[in-house]
Protein backbone atom coordinates (compact mmCIF):
# COMPACT_ATOMS: atom_id res chain seq x y z
CA UNK A 1 0.00 0.00 0.00
CA UNK A 2 2.89 2.50 0.91
CA UNK A 3 4.70 1.77 -2.48
CA UNK A 4 0.96 2.36 -4.28
CA UNK A 5 0.14 5.48 -2.74
CA UNK A 6 3.65 7.19 -3.52
CA UNK A 7 3.60 6.23 -6.88
CA UNK A 8 -0.16 8.14 -7.38
CA UNK A 9 1.43 11.13 -5.51
CA UNK A 10 3.82 11.29 -8.11
CA UNK A 11 2.03 10.71 -10.72
CA UNK A 12 -0.80 13.42 -9.68
CA UNK A 13 2.79 15.83 -9.89
CA UNK A 14 3.40 14.70 -13.18
CA UNK A 15 0.03 15.89 -14.30
CA UNK A 16 1.21 18.99 -14.66
CA UNK A 17 4.03 18.21 -17.67
CA UNK A 18 1.11 16.32 -19.52
CA UNK A 19 0.67 18.09 -22.77
CA UNK A 20 -2.19 17.88 -24.94
CA UNK A 21 -1.93 18.98 -28.49
CA UNK A 22 -4.43 19.08 -31.26
CA UNK A 23 -1.85 17.16 -34.31
CA UNK A 24 -2.53 18.77 -37.15
CA UNK A 25 -5.54 19.38 -39.63
CA UNK A 26 -5.75 15.23 -39.59
CA UNK A 27 -6.89 15.23 -35.90
CA UNK A 28 -9.28 18.38 -35.70
CA UNK A 29 -13.28 17.62 -35.81
CA UNK A 30 -14.59 17.98 -38.97
CA UNK A 31 -16.93 21.42 -39.38
CA UNK A 32 -20.37 20.82 -38.01
CA UNK A 33 -21.87 18.31 -40.45
CA UNK A 34 -21.69 15.92 -37.43
CA UNK A 35 -24.34 16.63 -35.29
CA UNK A 36 -24.92 14.04 -33.10
CA UNK A 37 -25.44 14.84 -29.85
CA UNK A 38 -27.52 13.98 -26.64
CA UNK A 39 -29.97 16.26 -24.85
CA UNK A 40 -28.90 15.81 -21.41
CA UNK A 41 -31.96 17.98 -20.16
CA UNK A 42 -34.45 15.29 -21.72
CA UNK A 43 -36.89 14.20 -19.54
CA UNK A 44 -36.35 10.64 -20.91
CA UNK A 45 -32.62 9.70 -22.28
CA UNK A 46 -32.09 6.49 -24.42
CA UNK A 47 -28.13 5.52 -24.25
CA UNK A 48 -26.75 6.44 -26.90
CA UNK A 49 -25.25 2.90 -28.36
CA UNK A 50 -21.29 3.58 -28.75
CA UNK A 51 -18.55 1.46 -29.88
CA UNK A 52 -15.23 1.85 -28.19
CA UNK A 53 -12.16 -0.78 -29.37
CA UNK A 54 -8.91 -1.57 -28.09
CA UNK A 55 -6.38 1.67 -28.20
CA UNK A 56 -3.97 -0.01 -31.07
CA UNK A 57 -0.68 -0.42 -30.15
CA UNK A 58 1.85 -2.66 -32.11
CA UNK A 59 3.76 -3.95 -29.13
CA UNK A 60 2.38 -6.41 -26.52
CA UNK A 61 3.39 -3.35 -24.19
CA UNK A 62 1.44 -0.67 -25.82
CA UNK A 63 -1.42 -3.05 -26.72
CA UNK A 64 -2.16 -3.73 -22.99
CA UNK A 65 -1.59 -0.09 -21.90
CA UNK A 66 -3.87 0.51 -25.18
CA UNK A 67 -6.59 -1.78 -23.47
CA UNK A 68 -6.21 -0.46 -20.03
CA UNK A 69 -7.28 3.17 -21.53
CA UNK A 70 -9.79 1.64 -23.98
CA UNK A 71 -11.29 -0.25 -20.84
CA UNK A 72 -11.33 2.77 -18.29
CA UNK A 73 -13.33 4.93 -21.01
CA UNK A 74 -15.80 1.90 -21.67
CA UNK A 75 -16.15 1.80 -17.54
CA UNK A 76 -16.77 5.79 -17.28
CA UNK A 77 -19.25 5.68 -20.12
CA UNK A 78 -21.32 3.04 -19.45
CA UNK A 79 -21.42 4.31 -15.99
CA UNK A 80 -23.08 7.57 -16.99
CA UNK A 81 -26.11 5.64 -17.89
CA UNK A 82 -26.09 8.15 -21.07
CA UNK A 83 -23.76 5.74 -23.35
CA UNK A 84 -24.56 1.63 -24.24
CA UNK A 85 -21.13 0.22 -24.81
CA UNK A 86 -21.60 -2.30 -27.43
CA UNK A 87 -19.82 -5.35 -26.58
CA UNK A 88 -16.58 -5.98 -28.66
CA UNK A 89 -17.78 -9.33 -29.87
CA UNK A 90 -19.62 -7.66 -32.02
CA UNK A 91 -16.76 -5.55 -33.84
CA UNK A 92 -16.31 -6.24 -37.45
CA UNK A 93 -13.61 -4.01 -37.88
CA UNK A 94 -10.15 -4.76 -36.31
CA UNK A 95 -8.70 -1.60 -34.38
CA UNK A 96 -5.53 -1.61 -36.21
CA UNK A 97 -7.58 -1.06 -39.39
CA UNK A 98 -9.31 2.44 -37.82
CA UNK A 99 -6.35 4.92 -38.10
CA UNK A 100 -7.49 6.69 -40.66
CA UNK A 101 -10.82 6.10 -41.69
CA UNK A 102 -13.26 3.78 -40.05
CA UNK A 103 -15.39 1.60 -42.70
CA UNK A 104 -18.62 2.82 -41.58
CA UNK A 105 -20.98 0.28 -43.17
CA UNK A 106 -19.07 -2.02 -40.80
CA UNK A 107 -20.43 -0.36 -37.68
CA UNK A 108 -23.90 0.75 -38.32
CA UNK A 109 -24.41 -2.94 -39.07
CA UNK A 110 -24.30 -3.43 -35.44
CA UNK A 111 -25.87 -0.07 -34.70
CA UNK A 112 -23.18 2.01 -32.93
CA UNK A 113 -24.23 5.54 -33.68
CA UNK A 114 -20.14 6.96 -32.16
CA UNK A 115 -17.11 4.93 -32.64
CA UNK A 116 -14.43 5.61 -30.54
CA UNK A 117 -10.71 4.19 -31.97
CA UNK A 118 -7.08 5.52 -31.85
CA UNK A 119 -3.51 4.21 -31.53
CA UNK A 120 -0.94 4.39 -28.61
CA UNK A 121 3.20 4.39 -29.00
CA UNK A 122 6.13 5.22 -26.83
CA UNK A 123 7.57 8.36 -28.27
CA UNK A 124 11.29 8.81 -28.93
CA UNK A 125 12.38 10.35 -25.66
CA UNK A 126 9.89 7.88 -23.67
CA UNK A 127 6.58 9.37 -22.82
CA UNK A 128 3.31 7.72 -24.15
CA UNK A 129 1.78 8.87 -26.89
CA UNK A 130 -1.67 8.64 -27.18
CA UNK A 131 -4.52 9.48 -29.78
CA UNK A 132 -8.46 9.18 -30.29
CA UNK A 133 -10.73 10.07 -32.29
CA UNK A 134 -14.43 9.89 -32.02
CA UNK A 135 -16.68 9.10 -34.67
CA UNK A 136 -20.48 10.01 -36.19
CA UNK A 137 -21.04 7.00 -37.52
CA UNK A 138 -24.24 7.50 -39.80
CA UNK A 139 -23.01 11.44 -40.19
CA UNK A 140 -19.02 9.65 -41.68
CA UNK A 141 -17.51 12.45 -39.54
CA UNK A 142 -15.22 12.71 -37.20
CA UNK A 143 -16.94 14.97 -34.38
CA UNK A 144 -12.96 15.30 -32.25
CA UNK A 145 -9.35 14.26 -32.12
CA UNK A 146 -6.22 14.75 -29.67
CA UNK A 147 -3.06 13.44 -28.69
CA UNK A 148 -2.01 13.37 -25.22
CA UNK A 149 2.02 13.14 -24.58
CA UNK A 150 2.49 11.80 -20.61
CA UNK A 151 3.96 9.38 -18.72
CA UNK A 152 3.35 6.04 -19.10
CA UNK A 153 2.36 5.46 -15.41
CA UNK A 154 -0.41 8.29 -16.35
CA UNK A 155 -2.25 5.62 -18.48
CA UNK A 156 -5.29 5.40 -16.31
CA UNK A 157 -6.05 9.21 -16.49
CA UNK A 158 -5.58 9.23 -19.68
CA UNK A 159 -8.36 7.12 -19.86
CA UNK A 160 -10.01 9.79 -17.51
CA UNK A 161 -9.56 12.62 -20.10
CA UNK A 162 -10.05 11.31 -22.89
CA UNK A 163 -13.86 10.11 -21.44
CA UNK A 164 -14.54 13.83 -20.57
CA UNK A 165 -13.62 14.74 -23.77
CA UNK A 166 -16.26 12.63 -25.56
CA UNK A 167 -18.73 13.50 -22.77
CA UNK A 168 -18.54 17.34 -23.47
CA UNK A 169 -18.41 16.68 -27.47
CA UNK A 170 -21.65 14.33 -27.28
CA UNK A 171 -23.81 16.24 -24.52
CA UNK A 172 -22.43 19.68 -24.91
CA UNK A 173 -21.61 19.83 -20.94
CA UNK A 174 -17.90 19.31 -18.86
CA UNK A 175 -17.25 15.78 -17.98
CA UNK A 176 -16.83 14.66 -14.37
CA UNK A 177 -14.51 11.43 -15.15
CA UNK A 178 -10.78 13.14 -14.55
CA UNK A 179 -11.61 13.75 -10.67
CA UNK A 180 -11.49 12.08 -7.27
CA UNK A 181 -13.69 11.21 -4.23
CA UNK A 182 -12.58 11.52 -0.70
CA UNK A 183 -14.54 9.48 1.89
CA UNK A 184 -14.37 8.05 5.36
CA UNK A 185 -13.16 4.45 5.11
CA UNK A 186 -15.27 2.77 8.30
CA UNK A 187 -14.28 -0.94 10.04
CA UNK A 188 -14.97 -2.53 12.96
CA UNK A 189 -17.88 -3.28 15.21
CA UNK A 190 -20.15 -0.13 15.69
CA UNK A 191 -19.24 0.02 19.89
CA UNK A 192 -15.19 0.58 18.32
CA UNK A 193 -15.71 2.02 14.98
CA UNK A 194 -12.92 2.83 12.99
CA UNK A 195 -13.21 5.69 10.41
CA UNK A 196 -10.02 7.04 8.46
CA UNK A 197 -10.00 9.32 5.58
CA UNK A 198 -9.17 7.87 1.83
CA UNK A 199 -9.05 9.10 -1.19
CA UNK A 200 -9.25 7.52 -4.26
CA UNK A 201 -10.51 7.77 -8.42
CA UNK A 202 -14.05 8.28 -9.23
CA UNK A 203 -14.41 4.88 -10.43
CA UNK A 204 -12.59 3.56 -7.48
CA UNK A 205 -9.00 3.13 -8.71
CA UNK A 206 -5.93 4.19 -6.84
CA UNK A 207 -7.77 3.68 -3.44
CA UNK A 208 -5.32 4.33 -0.88
CA UNK A 209 -5.58 5.71 3.42
CA UNK A 210 -4.92 9.81 4.18
CA UNK A 211 -5.25 8.91 7.91
CA UNK A 212 -4.38 5.61 10.03
CA UNK A 213 -7.77 5.87 11.95
CA UNK A 214 -6.05 6.48 15.56
CA UNK A 215 -8.68 9.70 15.48
CA UNK A 216 -12.40 9.54 14.57
CA UNK A 217 -12.80 11.53 11.01
CA UNK A 218 -15.89 13.24 9.75
CA UNK A 219 -17.31 15.28 6.79
CA UNK A 220 -14.38 15.56 4.85
CA UNK A 221 -14.80 18.45 1.74
CA UNK A 222 -12.50 18.99 -0.87
CA UNK A 223 -11.03 22.31 -1.60
CA UNK A 224 -12.25 23.54 -5.19
CA UNK A 225 -8.78 24.97 -6.38
CA UNK A 226 -5.71 22.92 -4.16
CA UNK A 227 -4.86 19.37 -3.44
CA UNK A 228 -6.60 20.13 0.16
CA UNK A 229 -9.30 18.59 2.08
CA UNK A 230 -10.80 20.38 5.16
CA UNK A 231 -12.31 17.89 7.78
CA UNK A 232 -13.57 17.74 11.30
CA UNK A 233 -11.50 15.31 13.99
CA UNK A 234 -11.59 14.18 17.43
CA UNK A 235 -7.90 14.45 17.87
CA UNK A 236 -7.46 13.94 21.61
CA UNK A 237 -11.28 13.80 22.52
CA UNK A 238 -11.07 17.73 21.29
CA UNK A 239 -13.91 17.78 17.85
CA UNK A 240 -12.03 20.31 15.28
CA UNK A 241 -11.61 21.22 12.31
CA UNK A 242 -8.44 20.42 10.33
CA UNK A 243 -6.98 21.23 6.75
CA UNK A 244 -4.93 18.26 5.15
CA UNK A 245 -2.70 18.27 2.54
CA UNK A 246 -3.05 15.67 -0.01
CA UNK A 247 0.34 15.94 -1.79
CA UNK A 248 2.60 16.42 1.33
CA UNK A 249 0.69 14.74 4.08
CA UNK A 250 0.68 17.95 6.18
CA UNK A 251 -2.31 18.80 8.65
CA UNK A 252 -3.31 21.78 10.74
CA UNK A 253 -6.05 23.13 13.10
CA UNK A 254 -7.93 25.11 11.12
CA UNK A 255 -8.21 27.50 14.83
CA UNK A 256 -7.98 27.37 18.56
CA UNK A 257 -11.82 28.36 19.07
CA UNK A 258 -13.45 28.11 22.41
CA UNK A 259 -16.32 25.61 21.20
CA UNK A 260 -16.55 22.39 19.13
CA UNK A 261 -16.29 22.92 15.24
CA UNK A 262 -17.71 20.40 12.83
CA UNK A 263 -19.32 20.65 9.01
CA UNK A 264 -16.51 22.82 7.27
CA UNK A 265 -16.77 23.08 3.70
CA UNK A 266 -14.41 26.03 0.96
CA UNK A 267 -16.07 28.51 -0.41
CA UNK A 268 -15.92 28.43 -4.25
CA UNK A 269 -12.62 30.33 -4.96
CA UNK A 270 -11.23 28.01 -1.94
CA UNK A 271 -9.88 31.01 -0.11
CA UNK A 272 -12.63 30.73 2.79
CA UNK A 273 -13.74 27.97 5.06
CA UNK A 274 -17.25 28.07 6.32
CA UNK A 275 -18.60 25.80 9.63
CA UNK A 276 -20.21 25.94 12.75
CA UNK A 277 -19.33 26.44 15.73
CA UNK A 278 -21.07 25.20 19.17
CA UNK A 279 -20.83 26.55 22.44
CA UNK A 280 -23.29 26.85 25.61
CA UNK A 281 -25.58 24.87 23.61
CA UNK A 282 -26.05 26.63 20.67
CA UNK A 283 -24.69 26.09 16.86
CA UNK A 284 -23.42 28.99 14.63
CA UNK A 285 -22.08 29.27 11.57
CA UNK A 286 -19.04 31.34 10.66
CA UNK A 287 -16.55 31.71 8.00
CA UNK A 288 -12.96 32.12 8.19
CA UNK A 289 -10.68 33.90 5.49
CA UNK A 290 -7.76 31.57 5.02
CA UNK A 291 -5.16 34.01 4.29
CA UNK A 292 -5.60 36.38 7.23
CA UNK A 293 -7.05 33.79 9.50
CA UNK A 294 -10.23 36.28 10.05
CA UNK A 295 -12.94 34.74 11.25
CA UNK A 296 -16.70 36.12 11.06
CA UNK A 297 -19.54 34.59 12.38
CA UNK A 298 -22.58 34.60 10.35
CA UNK A 299 -25.53 33.74 12.43
CA UNK A 300 -27.06 34.68 15.80
CA UNK A 301 -29.84 32.31 16.70
CA UNK A 302 -30.60 30.24 19.66
CA UNK A 303 -31.81 27.91 17.11
CA UNK A 304 -28.81 25.31 16.38
CA UNK A 305 -27.32 26.42 12.41
CA UNK A 306 -24.90 24.22 10.94
CA UNK A 307 -23.92 22.61 7.64
CA UNK A 308 -23.17 25.90 5.26
CA UNK A 309 -22.29 25.59 1.80
CA UNK A 310 -22.13 28.90 -0.25
CA UNK A 311 -23.39 28.96 -3.74
CA UNK A 312 -20.95 29.26 -6.73
CA UNK A 313 -20.93 32.74 -7.05
CA UNK A 314 -20.43 33.37 -3.50
CA UNK A 315 -22.89 35.92 -2.93
CA UNK A 316 -25.40 33.50 -0.89
CA UNK A 317 -24.88 30.31 1.73
CA UNK A 318 -27.35 27.34 2.64
CA UNK A 319 -27.73 25.60 5.60
CA UNK A 320 -30.16 23.87 8.06
CA UNK A 321 -31.54 25.31 10.90
CA UNK A 322 -34.66 24.44 13.29
CA UNK A 323 -35.45 28.15 13.99
CA UNK A 324 -38.88 27.32 12.67
CA UNK A 325 -39.29 24.57 15.41
CA UNK A 326 -38.03 21.41 12.76
CA UNK A 327 -35.20 20.72 10.42
CA UNK A 328 -35.20 22.62 7.61
CA UNK A 329 -33.25 24.41 4.47
CA UNK A 330 -32.61 28.29 4.33
CA UNK A 331 -30.43 30.56 2.73
CA UNK A 332 -28.70 33.77 3.48
CA UNK A 333 -26.25 36.69 2.23
CA UNK A 334 -22.71 35.91 2.35
CA UNK A 335 -23.05 38.59 5.51
CA UNK A 336 -25.68 36.45 7.13
CA UNK A 337 -28.09 39.15 6.28
CA UNK A 338 -31.22 38.01 3.93
CA UNK A 339 -32.48 34.98 5.92
CA UNK A 340 -34.82 32.91 3.91
CA UNK A 341 -36.13 29.37 4.50
CA UNK A 342 -36.65 27.19 1.24
CA UNK A 343 -37.92 23.74 2.49
CA UNK A 344 -41.90 23.65 3.70
CA UNK A 345 -42.29 19.85 2.86
CA UNK A 346 -43.55 16.91 5.95
CA UNK A 347 -40.30 15.65 8.02
CA UNK A 348 -37.05 17.23 8.03
CA UNK A 349 -34.22 18.57 6.00
CA UNK A 350 -30.78 18.58 6.58
CA UNK A 351 -27.32 18.38 4.96
CA UNK A 352 -27.89 21.17 2.02
CA UNK A 353 -25.28 21.36 -0.95
CA UNK A 354 -25.34 24.04 -3.67
CA UNK A 355 -25.05 22.62 -6.88
CA UNK A 356 -21.66 23.59 -9.09
CA UNK A 357 -24.12 25.07 -11.37
CA UNK A 358 -26.16 27.17 -9.19
CA UNK A 359 -28.88 26.19 -10.39
CA UNK A 360 -30.05 23.33 -7.46
CA UNK A 361 -29.61 23.22 -3.80
CA UNK A 362 -29.04 19.20 -2.96
CA UNK A 363 -30.35 17.77 0.83
CA UNK A 364 -31.22 15.04 2.79
CA UNK A 365 -34.79 14.42 4.09
CA UNK A 366 -36.07 12.56 6.65
CA UNK A 367 -39.76 11.51 6.82
CA UNK A 368 -42.04 8.25 8.36
CA UNK A 369 -38.90 6.92 9.12
CA UNK A 370 -37.40 7.13 5.54
CA UNK A 371 -34.46 9.04 4.27
CA UNK A 372 -34.45 10.77 0.63
CA UNK A 373 -31.83 12.21 -1.56
CA UNK A 374 -33.37 15.47 -2.83
CA UNK A 375 -32.56 18.51 -5.08
CA UNK A 376 -34.66 21.91 -4.76
CA UNK A 377 -34.39 25.25 -6.65
CA UNK A 378 -32.65 27.99 -4.29
CA UNK A 379 -35.70 29.81 -4.64
CA UNK A 380 -37.50 26.55 -2.55
CA UNK A 381 -39.49 25.50 -5.76
CA UNK A 382 -39.59 22.40 -8.03
CA UNK A 383 -38.45 20.08 -5.24
CA UNK A 384 -37.70 16.40 -6.15
CA UNK A 385 -36.60 13.36 -4.62
CA UNK A 386 -34.17 11.35 -6.59
CA UNK A 387 -33.71 8.14 -3.63
CA UNK A 388 -35.15 6.42 -1.19
CA UNK A 389 -34.11 4.03 1.60
CA UNK A 390 -33.79 3.40 5.06
CA UNK A 391 -30.97 5.53 5.49
CA UNK A 392 -29.60 7.65 2.98
CA UNK A 393 -27.26 10.97 3.72
CA UNK A 394 -24.41 13.15 2.95
CA UNK A 395 -25.05 14.22 -0.80
CA UNK A 396 -21.74 15.88 -2.86
CA UNK A 397 -21.98 17.02 -6.45
CA UNK A 398 -19.82 16.04 -9.46
CA UNK A 399 -18.10 18.72 -10.91
CA UNK A 400 -20.70 19.15 -14.10
CA UNK A 401 -23.60 19.62 -11.74
CA UNK A 402 -25.00 16.18 -13.17
CA UNK A 403 -24.62 13.76 -10.70
CA UNK A 404 -24.80 12.84 -6.91
CA UNK A 405 -22.61 10.64 -4.53
CA UNK A 406 -24.48 10.09 -1.36
CA UNK A 407 -23.86 7.57 1.31
CA UNK A 408 -26.24 4.83 2.09
CA UNK A 409 -26.72 2.31 5.30
CA UNK A 410 -28.08 -0.86 5.20
CA UNK A 411 -29.61 -2.31 8.35
CA UNK A 412 -28.20 -5.54 10.09
CA UNK A 413 -30.28 -8.43 11.66
CA UNK A 414 -31.90 -8.56 15.25
CA UNK A 415 -28.81 -8.90 16.36
CA UNK A 416 -27.15 -6.11 14.55
CA UNK A 417 -24.77 -8.23 12.55
CA UNK A 418 -24.70 -7.59 8.55
CA UNK A 419 -25.11 -4.45 8.07
CA UNK A 420 -23.00 -2.17 5.95
CA UNK A 421 -22.77 1.52 4.89
CA UNK A 422 -21.47 2.11 1.27
CA UNK A 423 -21.23 4.89 -1.13
CA UNK A 424 -23.79 5.05 -4.07
CA UNK A 425 -24.34 7.84 -7.11
CA UNK A 426 -27.57 9.01 -9.00
CA UNK A 427 -27.66 11.16 -11.43
CA UNK A 428 -30.95 14.15 -11.84
CA UNK A 429 -32.92 11.73 -13.15
CA UNK A 430 -33.08 9.37 -10.45
CA UNK A 431 -32.81 6.36 -12.60
CA UNK A 432 -29.42 5.75 -12.73
CA UNK A 433 -28.93 4.56 -9.12
CA UNK A 434 -25.23 2.61 -8.79
CA UNK A 435 -23.23 1.33 -5.98
CA UNK A 436 -19.92 2.73 -5.44
CA UNK A 437 -17.24 0.13 -4.93
CA UNK A 438 -15.36 0.73 -1.56
CA UNK A 439 -12.81 -2.19 -0.04
CA UNK A 440 -14.50 -1.63 3.38
CA UNK A 441 -17.86 0.67 4.63
CA UNK A 442 -18.07 4.19 3.16
CA UNK A 443 -19.27 7.50 4.32
CA UNK A 444 -19.36 10.94 3.64
CA UNK A 445 -18.26 11.59 0.38
CA UNK A 446 -17.16 14.96 -1.55
CA UNK A 447 -16.23 14.80 -5.10
CA UNK A 448 -12.82 16.88 -6.46
CA UNK A 449 -13.14 19.43 -8.87
CA UNK A 450 -12.54 18.68 -12.70
CA UNK A 451 -8.66 18.70 -13.31
CA UNK A 452 -7.85 21.55 -16.13
CA UNK A 453 -6.88 19.06 -17.88
CA UNK A 454 -9.96 17.54 -18.94
CA UNK A 455 -11.99 20.91 -19.50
Amino acid sequence: MKNNSVAYRTTRRLAGLLLVVAAGCALLAAPAAAQLRIDVNSANIDPLPVAVTDIHGETETTRTVGKEIADVIRGNLSRSGLFRVINQRAYLEDPKDIQVRPNFADWRVIQAQALVAGNVRIASDGRLRTEFRLWDVYGGTQMTGLVYFTTPENARRIGHIISDSIYKRLTGEEGYFDTRIVYVAESGPADRRVKRLAIMDQDSANHRYLTDGANLVLTPRFSPTQQVVTYMSYFRNQPRVYLYNIDTGQQEILGDFPGMTYAPRFSPDGEKVSFSMSRDGNSDIFVMDLRTRVTRRLTKHLAIDTSPSMSPDGDRVTFNSDRSGTQQIYTMKLDGSDVQRITFGEGRYATPVWSPRGDLIAFTRLHKGRFFIGVIRPDGTGERLLTESYLDEGPTWSPNGRVLMFFRQIPGNNQGKGGSVRLWSVDLTGRNLRQVQTPLDASDPAWSPLSELSQ
